[in-house]
């Protein structure tokens, strides 16, 4: 009885050392912060703005070596171009855990450089943002995208069961209205609030082709107008 105590002992011991090998010791606040500036770059990529492979290809253990297990998110930040036209740069600033108010905005505002070349800016909130914080964003001369932080802790784009989306140019769209003799109010919606435009940063009359490949649905394609 006492030799079967002991190996069932050790061998919890040893299952629990296997088991720990599969756990995250490091923080939560890092691994969260991690995932979703991986996202935000792999989101920024797929806009056509220029990122580095080797950024989205980070780690978790080289962003904790980068950044450290509490990251000062200031060092976050994302700046980068549009690779067709690098006039265009967006900016990516993550938010501390607290409520945005009215100085948050107004701090940021300050803190931004060449405004002018600016043309897009994106706020990754992990609170709530009041009502006069957000008319206080209309100080900004450029749009301006929020997105809470747990939105970006997982690609959606990646989802095994979500199509593939395209963007069209605004010469292919004006060639699929004409050879289906549509108007653009005829094709199908996308809110502009769904949650692929947010992805892409789509605007209104932007049009999507979207691909659908599947058991379950087959393979066929449909093209939505955002509105």
């Amino acid at each position: 009885m006492e030799v079967d105590g002991l190996g069932g002992d050790v061998n919890g011991a040893v299952y629990g050392r296997c088991l720990s090998s599969f756990v995250d010791e490091g923080s939560a606040e890092s691994h969260r912060y991690y995932l979703a500036r991986r996202t935000a770059l792999e989101m920024l990529k797929d806009r056509g703005y220029a990122v580095p492979d080797s950024e989205i290809d980070l780690s978790l253990h080289q962003f904790r070596s980068n950044y450290g297990q509490k990251p000062d998110i200031d060092r976050l930040r994302i700046s980068t171009s549009l690779r067709s036209d690098p006039s265009k740069k967006i900016l990516v600033i993550f938010c501390g855990p607290e409520v945005v108010k009215v100085n948050t905005i107004r701090r940021i505002a300050t803190q931004i450089v060449n405004k002018d070349s600016l043309k897009r800016l994106i706020l990754i909130l992990q609170n709530q943002i009041t009502n006069q914080a957000l008319k206080a964003v209309d100080i900004f001369s450029f749009k301006v995208e929020m997105f809470q932080i747990t939105d970006l802790l997982v690609n959606i784009t990646k989802h095994v069961l979500k199509p593939k989306h395209r963007i069209l140019t605004n010469k292919e769209k004006e060639r699929l209205l004409k050879k289906y003799s549509l108007e653009e109010k005829q094709l199908p919606r996308m809110l502009e609030k769904d949650a692929i435009a947010r992805y892409y940063g789509l605007e209104k009359g932007q049009v999507v082709k979207v691909t659908y490949s599947g058991e379950i649905t087959g393979s066929h394609v449909t093209y939505r107008c955002v509105w």
